[in-house]
Order: C-alpha cells, then structure tokens, then sequence
C-alpha cells in the first residue's frame, strides 16, 4: 500500500486576544502534534467534537493553513515549505469539499464558471473544451450540462453540493479533503450525496479525508477512523476494529452515543462530564482526564503518546501502554 499524505509532529497554533481590550496574547492549540498517515485509494474517517481541530487539520494538510510545526508529504515529497508556484501545481492533486454549499460558491458566478474557474487557472482546457469539460463534470455528479448558465441562488443545498463536488473534481485530483460535506443538507440528501462520494472513490481511484460528526455516516464510508480530542488523535483503527471494540474511553463514550439499529437494543450510555476545555487553556497531563470515568492520578500528570496496540491499531491512553514509538 501506498502512504499518499503523510504528517508528523502537525501542529496549527492561532494566536488569540485574552480579552477585547487586553494586549496580551494567548495560543490556541487546534492542533498539537499530529502523526498520521493515509493510504493512497482508502476513505479515512476523521471524528471528534465540535473544536477539536478536525477542519484545521484538513486545511492544514492541504496547505490552506500553514503548519506551526511539523512536516507535510505528499507521496513522500516534503511540501511543508513548498514555495508558491510548486504548490499551485501540487493543487491539483490536492482539493477539498467544504461544509456548506451556500457558502462555498460566489453567487456572482454561474456554475459553469465556478466548475470551470481551477481549469482556467492550472491552463487545463481553453475555450470550448472548457466548456465541454464542465458539461461532463456536471453530468459526472448527476446535474444536467444546461444548469452551467445558472447561479447558485437558483439550486437546492443538495445540488449546490454537487457543484462543489464537480469543482474539486475538475482538475482531477488523487486527494480531497471532505469537510463534513453533508452536514449542511436535508437528511434526505445525505445518503445521495455520500453515495454519489463512494461512486466517484470507485471509478476515479480517489483518497478521501472525510470529516464528520455523524458516527453512522463514517462507519458506512470509511475504511479506517481516527478519533480526534484537543488537537491531539486519540485513537485510530480499521472501521470494523474501531466500531466493534472501541479502547479510549472518549471513542467508547462517542459511540455510546449513537442510537441501536434494532429497537429495543440495550446499549449502555457513557455521560461525560463538562464541557470540551478551551483549547487556549488545555488540562494538564491528558487533555481528556477531567471528562474521563476511568482517569487515574497519571492522567493529570502526565500526556500519554500514541502507541500501537497490534497491527495498525494506536490509541492514546494511559490504559495501554502499548508498543511506543523508539
């Protein structure tokens, strides 16, 4: 198997104000210190809370965001300090799908000219074969050709979707990152939308990073899941070993959570306690331990690193101690 994007040490850190008035600053961690590793052709699952870095992850691997530390490959090329004109070249091996379709497309812009804009850029296929190509992405995601001299106010969230799928698609990357790019739609849309992603993946050999919230989605589309906390992953396994027998407590926690697919099945709820800590001011020791039933004294002490636990399987946890990295 081929590693496509490869990361170690990642870390994004934002400078943040410590009150309106106030010149002192502070750091937000988004992400602390990250190794990861995807396979070129899989759908890695990225899960976790709202803000715990799943999005700034994504950008930053893409280079959206530039990295505080650590370094980036992209089939095993260091693109961490790639200069401008390399990296606008790396960016059509290299889009990403974002969150909200009515967001994400100017509405000054016809469709055809949002799908067909990267084109113009990387010089990909000029006049009428532009236009010829836009057609056959739209129908690629199951638009007609005729919508191209539309605007975005004139189309469902779902159709917007598509059309942020049909530009990443344009200038045939082999890597997207996924920002949750369902969880702005109608449920009745997810699953079209997620099928149509898994057709694409099919016939186009993609690698996905799909990021979500909804543990039943990723456990349908991804071939591993990587459960992110703080800035930090917190375990990361195949779909079937991370589902069957979650080992962080905050994994086993998420998935407690997810409603039984037989009715009346009996799954025991795990609450935790609090809220999700500032990233600004992170908890000493294991970010998890003051939301953690089963923290001991070490955890407030002392940060546990990602070991692996047989196989491809890592988690984060002072439970296990593992196989650590030499």
């Amino acid at each position: 198997m081929t590693t496509l994007v490869e990361a170690r040490g990642l870390k994004k850190h934002f400078q943040a104000s410590s009150g309106l008035f106030a010149g002192s600053k502070k750091v937000l961690r988004a992400v602390d210190g990250i190794d990861l590793d995807i396979t070129a052709g899989e759908t890695l699952g990225l899960v976790g809370e709202s803000g715990c870095g799943k999005s700034t992850l994504g950008r930053v691997l893409l280079r959206l965001h530039e990295p505080t530390a650590g370094t980036i490959r992209y089939r095993g090329e260091d693109i961490t300090g790639l200069p401008a004109g390399p990296l606008r070249a790396l960016r059509r091996k290299m889009q990403i799908i974002f969150q909200d379709p009515y967001a994400s497309l100017n509405p000054r812009m016809t469709i055809g000219s949002i799908v067909g804009e990267a084109l113009q850029i990387h010089g990909l296929a000029p006049g009428a074969e532009r236009e010829a190509r836009v057609a056959s992405l739209l129908e690629r995601v199951g638009l007609r050709p005729d919508v191209m001299h539309r605007y975005p106010h004139e189309f469902s969230g779902g159709q917007r979707q598509r059309v942020g799928i049909a530009r990443a698609l344009a200038v045939e990357p082999e890597f997207i990152v996924c920002d949750e790019p369902i969880s702005a739609l109608d449920v009745s849309i997810q699953a079209q939308v997620v099928n149509l992603l898994q057709d694409l993946q099919q016939e186009l050999g993609l690698t996905y990073l799909f990021i979500a919230h909804d543990l039943t989605v990723v456990e349908h589309i991804s071939t591993r899941v990587a459960v992110m906390y703080l800035g930090n992953i917190v375990e990361l396994a195949s779909r079937d070993d991370l589902y069957r027998d979650p080992k962080h407590p905050y994994t086993r926690a998420l998935l407690s959570a997810v409603p039984h697919p037989v009715p009346g099945g009996k799954k025991e709820r795990i609450a935790l306690r609090g809220e999700i800590p500032s990233p600004i001011d992170p908890p000493s020791g294991c970010k998890f331990h003051p939301r953690c039933p089963e923290a001991t004294d070490v955890c407030r002490t002392t940060e546990p690193t990602l070991v692996t636990l047989g196989g491809t399987r890592q988690v984060s946890c002072h439970l296990y101690p593992g196989d650590r990295p030499s």
